[in-house]
């Protein structure tokens, strides 16, 4: 797709089931077109607490036009009540990858 920005997206889960479920559920609807996963240590507050957690970091190749179709489908999955999708948007992708990326992306937003 000419002009279309590329991103990656960032969404820490419970554990490797729930990134697998989240993972899988976005590639079949062509919302992302690579996940990978990352074991973590993570320290956060929560609920006036410090908290800290063992997790799994999904990151994920997408575009910029998916990022609320891909919110929508993570909030029906997630097992936390507050999940944390972040985009980082990609200045330039190789020639190659972009046209993986186009072959493999739903076409824009209206995904459901």
């Amino acid at each position: 797709m000419a002009n279309r920005r590329y991103c990656q997206l960032l969404l820490a889960c419970e554990d490797v089931a729930e990134a697998d479920r989240i993972a899988d559920a976005l590639l079949e609807q062509y919302l992302i077109v690579c996940a990978k996963q990352i074991p973590v240590a993570a320290k956060y507050w929560w609920k006036d607490k410090l908290e800290s957690a063992n997790e799994v970091q999904l990151v994920m190749e997408s575009a910029e036009d998916l990022f609320d179709a891909v919110e929508r489908e993570v909030a029906k999955l997630h097992s936390y009540d507050t999940f944390a999708l972040q985009m980082i948007s990609l200045g330039k992708v190789s020639h190659k990858a972009q046209a993986w990326m186009d072959q493999n992306l739903a076409k824009g937003s209206p995904v459901k």
